[in-house]
């Protein structure tokens, strides 16, 4: 009885070093399957709220600040814009374009400054290529305001090409919106459903390629 005791320790000893492994490996397994359970299918559905936000933001700016024909009406009807627009990325966005907060305001106030700037460069007139170097102008400003939000989150890899085409979606937003017949005389704050859906399209074009298999952001 004494003998065999210790060979039957021994035995059990043996096979606890396979088990472990066994155990590593599923666990190994198991976070594999959670973190690409984790990554980002990305623009989902909820981007498509980004197209009705603008018609929508347009007419709340317009009616808050009035018509877009001086710099006051420009920059706080831009201002509200702006910061509605941002909103619904930034959900619609799923924790991509960082803090709430940040994105929204940088929103506001880039896109207040760049509509007050760009509508008085081309003397608040409502031509096609009016409205396009407005919405050049409008969209560069948005675009490094929010630019500088995702460099500060540490999104590098999205800050420079969303900067980059916010003043050429705002510029072809505009003239899809004037070359269907939208009333642009009324001078809205932001172009209409033509254009909002060309923007929905490009930016979440972009969107899909740069965050591309990234972890879902808390």
């Amino acid at each position: 009885m004494s003998i065999s005791s210790p060979k039957r320790s021994r035995s059990r000893d043996h096979g606890r070093p396979g088990q472990r492994g066994l155990s590593g490996t599923a666990s190994m397994s198991h976070q594999s399957a959670q973190a690409r359970s984790r990554r980002r299918r990305f623009p989902g559905w909820r981007w498509v709220a980004v197209a009705p936000a603008f018609p929508l933001a347009a007419l709340i700016g317009r009616g808050l600040g009035g018509p877009v024909d001086a710099v006051e009406a420009a920059l706080i009807g831009g201002a509200v814009t702006g910061a509605g627009l941002a909103a619904v990325q930034w959900w619609a966005a799923d924790g991509v374009l960082g803090r709430a907060g940040a994105w929204i305001g940088a929103g506001g106030v880039g896109y207040g400054v760049g509509l007050a700037a760009g509508a008085a460069l081309v003397g608040y007139d409502t031509g096609l290529g009016d409205l396009a170097i407005m919405g050049f102008v409008s969209g560069a400003l948005l675009g490094a305001a929010q630019g500088l939000v995702l460099v500060r989150e540490g999104r590098r890899e999205l800050a420079m090409p969303w900067a980059l085409a916010m003043p050429v979606l705002f510029a072809l937003g505009w003239c899809a919106s004037t070359v269907i017949g939208v009333d642009v005389e009324n001078q809205y704050t932001v172009f209409g459903a033509a254009g909002a859906v060309l923007f929905m399209l490009g930016s979440g074009v972009l969107l899909a390629g740069v965050t591309a298999a990234r972890p879902r952001v808390a």
